[in-house]
């Protein structure tokens, strides 16, 4: 680790610390997609990737691991100047990570899997690195179907109970025009598995599962629909998403209780692709981009009925566009603390490396937010493999972020006791 004051200008707040958490000088290491589940619950633990980039890894590079860094020692800074990162995956392959709710294991899968061939491997480890075990193979088609899974998700996500955990997958056959890409419900007490939704237009789905502990909220499922995407019949995307671009639904993980959430899709708004849970609160918070006037906005939501893909104009909808006080808003990735009063964005304009901001999230769902505190310039080339995705830790008291400065992607943390 090493820390980097001279990430911090005039205008950072005082007391602010930033620590450089991985420094190796030939292979790049990043965090993992904001929206993911890598931390235990008491903020003292989380997963990173060496060899890595914001979107991922490659499942045939050998040097890619995912570690366990180690914060306990790092957040008595500055007495002290200790960082641990300790690999908890050697596996080639190794994907889609998530730390138990409990915070004592790790759940991931291995990709071996192929066109018609291959496997997909759920697995669980302890994070002490102990008790490594097998889940489930998947090496023939998802029960009840035709097909078979490949090109898994880069994330998963785990229900708030820790029963349920979720992928999703491409379903073609090399052969099939516009194949189905779906969604992959798995229960971890039975270790099977069930296919829940599937399409065409599921190709870059997000799954989330909403963090709530209200015993029906915890099956929702946050995922996203790319319509107008195109893929080649191995499932290479080669369109993302096209005309009034992508929207934002909820499911329930048995397949039933499709809902909308009212962004996008009107021919003025988009969503940028990036949307998650507001803590553990069944409210959501999505980044669009808007044409007039051209803008990058922060609204929440929450789901309603389903009404055809109407985003915006789903009727009887509730949204709030948090960022509407800010003159000129600028924003992309984002997440929140679990308790959804804190939340961290990265922010424009991209030509000078950009910058982090924390804001506070208002209770009542009509208000915008509290305030917007600039944080710091994070240096960032901000290409796609460099992309400076913030996150917070649980509590909310750090944040996380990439950057390419000097050169070589590497994983950053500051201290937030502002």
């Amino acid at each position: 680790m090493k820390v980097r004051p001279d990430l911090l200008d005039k205008n950072s707040p005082k007391g602010l610390e930033v620590i450089q958490l991985t420094t190796e000088t030939e292979v790049p290491s990043s965090h993992i997609y904001m929206e993911a589940q890598i931390f235990t619950p008491d903020s003292k633990r989380l997963i990173l990737h060496r060899s890595a980039h914001p979107h991922g890894s490659d499942p045939i590079d050998p040097e890619h691991q995912y570690l366990i860094c180690d914060l306990e020692d790092a957040c008595d800074l500055p007495r002290s100047r200790n960082c641990h990162l300790t690999p908890i995956t050697t596996e080639t392959g190794a994907t889609a990570p998530s730390i138990s709710p409990d915070g004592k294991m790790l759940y991931y899968f291995v990709n071996q899997t192929e066109l018609n061939s291959g496997s997909l491997i759920l697995k669980k480890v302890d994070l002490d690195g102990t008790n490594r075990e097998i889940i489930q193979v998947i090496d023939s088609s998802l029960p009840g179907t035709d097909f078979r899974p490949s090109r898994p998700y880069p994330l998963s996500t785990i229900s708030s109970d820790g029963k349920r955990l979720a992928i999703s997958a491409f379903l073609g056959d090399g052969e099939t025009v516009d194949a189905p890409w779906g969604l992959m419900v798995f229960d971890l007490g039975q270790a099977s598995v069930e296919l829940v939704i599937k399409g065409q237009t599921w190709c870059n789905m997000h799954p989330q599962y909403s963090r709530s502990l209200d015993a029906e909220a915890q099956h929702d499922i946050l995922i996203q629909e790319n319509h107008d995407n195109i893929c080649d019949r191995s499932g290479q995307i080669t369109q993302l998403v096209g005309g009034d671009g992508a929207d934002i639904h909820v499911i329930r993980d048995d397949g039933t209780n499709f809902r909308n959430l009212p962004w996008g899709r009107d021919g003025n708004e988009f969503c940028q692709g990036h949307q998650c849970w507001i803590g553990r609160s069944q409210r959501a918070l999505t980044s669009t981009s808007t044409r007039t006037p051209r803008s990058c906005r922060l609204i929440e939501a929450r789901a309603s009925e389903h009404s055809d893909h109407t985003g915006i104009e789903t009727p009887k909808a509730q949204r709030n566009d948090l960022s509407r006080q800010i003159p000129h808003p600028d924003y992309y990735h984002f997440a929140t603390d679990i308790e959804g009063k804190r939340l961290i964005t990265d922010a424009g304009p991209r030509d000078s490396g950009g910058a982090i901001y924390l804001g506070e999230i208002p209770e009542n769902e009509t208000d915008p937010l509290v305030e917007m505190t600039y944080l710091l310039n994070p240096r960032s080339s901000w290409e796609k493999g460099s992309h400076i995705h913030p996150f917070l830790s649980p509590d909310g008291r750090t944040g996380f972020f990439n950057s390419d400065d000097g050169g070589l992607l590497q994983a950053y943390m500051v201290r937030l006791d502002i």
